[in-house]
């Protein structure tokens, strides 16, 4: 059990069945009252960020995620397939266990899965990958000091918003935790 006073970022707890992961916390003392902990909790399958705020000293279960290494192989439609690094055991996922991590992956990538009680609630993807732009209106000479932005389509479907400069076929390195474009890779 974990009470509120040992919360750290990253920390992983169970609250009513579900898994999440302590984005945030802030440790707060009114004058009058008993303190409380306010915090930010992603859930560890669906992505999503909620806030909520527990009493001082209040405990829950940690959750034992396990991180495994895998390597994202190929989307058959309805399923993404993955390999096992260590045991080379092929499985799938369906794009709600996957969340937004989808519009980032690319065959043969390498991604770390998330398992709790040995079954597969998502995945955790590097901070910036690389994506190539396969759709973008052509860049126009003196169109960089403009400052503006139009839509590109990566190699994976995702649509971003990119400087006039980028032109297809340029690898970009994009964000996967804001889906923002970053540079020129």
């Amino acid at each position: 059990m974990v009470s509120t006073n040992e919360f750290r970022t990253g920390l992983t707890i169970e609250i009513e069945g579900d898994v999440y992961q302590l984005v945030d916390f802030q440790h707060v003392k009114p004058g009058k009252g008993a303190a409380f902990v306010r915090s930010k909790l992603r859930n560890i399958r669906t992505g999503a960020v909620i806030d909520k705020t527990f009493n001082a000293g209040e405990k829950f279960p940690r959750a034992r995620v396990e991180h495994k290494e895998a390597q994202y192989l190929y989307n058959d439609g309805k399923q993404y397939n993955f390999m096992d690094m260590e045991t080379f055991d092929q499985f799938s996922m369906s794009s709600d266990e996957l969340g937004d991590a989808v519009k980032f992956l690319k065959e043969n990538m390498t991604i770390k899965l998330l398992t709790f009680q040995e079954r597969s609630i998502g995945v955790d993807m590097p901070n910036f990958v690389e994506l190539e732009v396969v759709e973008t209106a052509p860049g126009i000479k003196g169109d960089t000091a403009s400052g503006g932005s139009k839509p590109a389509t990566l190699e994976t479907g995702y649509v971003v918003q990119v400087p006039f400069f980028i032109n297809i076929g340029d690898v970009l390195q994009i964000d996967t935790r804001t889906g923002h474009y970053i540079k020129r890779a």
